[in-house]
C-alpha cells in the first residue's frame, strides 16, 4: 500500500478500518494496533473463505496488512525491551538451567541428517558437508566449540544491558556461573550500603523517594532566595551605573559572592532589560573558586560603536587564564586564576575606548 494512497468511503468497512490502524499507527499504542490489525486481517480471512469477500477486497487488505507489519516493524525494532520483559527472558534462562537438561552431541553427521534434527547456525555461519551438532532438548544448533555436559553447570544467568546494535537488531549483554554469582553480592552490598544511609530504614525505596522530594523542595527554596539576591544586586548596579561622558553608561562590577554562570547571565539580562540602550554592562563573577566574565552590550552601541561582546571577552579573558566568546551584544569567558578577574573587568572597559 502505497503511502499516497487513501482508503475511500467506497472501500469495504474493513479497509476502511485497517486503514484508520495504519494512517494513525504510533509508538504508544503500536501493540494494541498490531493486534487490532491481526483481527481484521482474520475475519476478511474467514470472510472471503466463504465467499462474503471480493478477490480485490481481500487483496487490498491484505497489502493494507502488511503495510501495517512493515510499519510496527520499524516501530518495536527501535524500542528498548521494558525491564519486565527481560526479566521474563532471566526466568525463562534460569528455569531451563533449572532442569539440568543434558548435552546431545551428534557428531559428524551429513548435513542432511543435520538440517532434519532441525539445527540452525545462530550467527550465519558456514560448514562442510559433515558437521557436528549439539543439542539440548529442542535447542539445535551447529557448532564446533566447547559446551557444558549439562545446562544445571551454568549455575546463574544475569542480564546486564540489552542495546541497539544495528537496524532491527537489539544485544542482550548477561553472565553466568561465578561471575553471575559475584554480582549478586555486589549488589547486595550496594544495597546494604544504601541501607546504612538511611539509618536501616526497612522500607528504602519509601525513604529515597521522601528525601528526594525533600531536596527538591529545598531546591526551590534556595532558587527562590537566589532569585531575591540577584534582584537586590541587579538595583544596586543599575543604579550605580554611571555616564562615560560621551553618551555611553557603563555598568561595572567584580561581585564579591559567588553566583552561578546562569544566574550571572541573568543578571546581565536583567540589567539590559532596565537600561536596554547606550550600556555597557562588565561583570566578574566566581563560582566554586573559578572565575567568569560577563559582558553585555546595547545593540546600538554594536551599531554606533563598532563594539563586539565576543571580542572583548575572548581578549580580556587572558587575565584569567581562560578562554570564551559569544554573540556581539552577549559574551561569556572562564578561566583557572580568580585573582585576575579585576584586570579581566577593567581590561573590557579599555578595549571598549567608551571613556570620555
Amino acid at each position: 500500500w502505497n503511502d499516497n494512497e487513501e482508503a475511500t468511503p467506497d472501500d469495504h468497512e474493513l479497509v476502511q478500518e485497517l486503514y484508520t490502524i495504519w494512517d494513525k499507527i504510533n509508538p504508544s499504542r503500536v501493540f494494541e494496533d498490531w493486534h487490532d490489525a491481526l483481527q481484521i486481517r482474520e475475519e476478511a480471512l474467514e470472510r472471503f473463505s466463504l465467499g462474503l469477500l471480493d478477490l480485490r477486497t481481500r487483496a487490498q487488505i491484505e497489502k493494507l496488512f502488511w503495510s501495517v507489519a512493515r510499519d510496527v516493524h520499524d516501530i518495536t525494532s527501535s524500542m528498548e525491551h521494558p525491564p519486565e520483559e527481560l526479566r521474563k527472558v532471566a526466568r525463562l534462562v534460569n528455569r531451563r538451567i533449572r532442569e539440568d537438561i543434558p548435552l546431545t552431541d551428534h557428531r559428524d553427521v551429513p548435513m542432511e541428517e543435520a538440517k532434519k534434527l532441525g539445527a540452525i547456525a545462530l550467527f550465519g555461519e558456514k560448514y562442510g558437508d559433515r558437521v557436528r551438532v549439539v543439542q539440548f532438548d529442542k535447542s539445535v544448533e551447529f557448532c564446533g566449540g566447547c559446551h557444558v555436559k549439562s545446562t544445571g553447570r551454568i549455575g546463574l544467568f544475569r542480564i546486564l544491558s540489552e542495546s541497539s546494535v544495528a537496524a532491527g537488531v537489539r544485544r542482550i549483554e548477561a553472565i553466568t556461573g561465578q561471575v553471575a554469582e559475584e554480582s549478586v553480592y555486589a549488589q547486595e552490598d550496594l544495597l546494604n550500603n544504601l541501607k546504612s544511609f538511611f539509618n536501616n530504614a526497612k522500607d528504602l525505596t519509601a525513604v529515597i523517594r521522601k528525601t528526594i522530594e525533600e531536596n527538591d523542595g529545598l531546591k526551590k527554596q534556595v532558587e527562590g532566595y537566589v532569585k531575591e539576591q540577584v534582584n537586590a544586586l541587579r538595583d544596586r548596579l543599575v543604579s550605580s551605573a554611571r555616564e562615560c561622558g560621551n553618551g555611553v553608561r557603563l555598568v561595572k562590577a567584580v561581585l564579591p559572592v559567588g553566583i552561578s554562570p546562569e544566574a550571572a547571565k541573568d543578571l546581565a539580562f536583567q540589567i539590559s532589560g532596565i537600561l536596554p540602550e547606550n550600556t555597557l554592562c562588565v561583570l566578574g563573577t566566581s563560582h566554586e573558586g573559578k572565575p567568569l566574565l560577563t559582558v553585555m552590550i546595547s545593540k546600538n552601541l554594536i551599531e554606533t560603536k563598532q563594539l563586539n561582546a565576543g571580542q572583548l571577552v575572548r581578549e580580556a579573558a587572558k587575565l584569567i587564564k581562560g578562554g570564551g566568546g559569544g554573540a556581539p551584544h552577549f559574551a561569556t569567558a572562564g578561566g583557572k586564576d580568580v585573582n585576575g578577574l579585576n584586570d579581566a573587568v577593567n581590561k573590557v572597559v579599555e578595549l571598549a575606548n567608551i571613556m570620555g
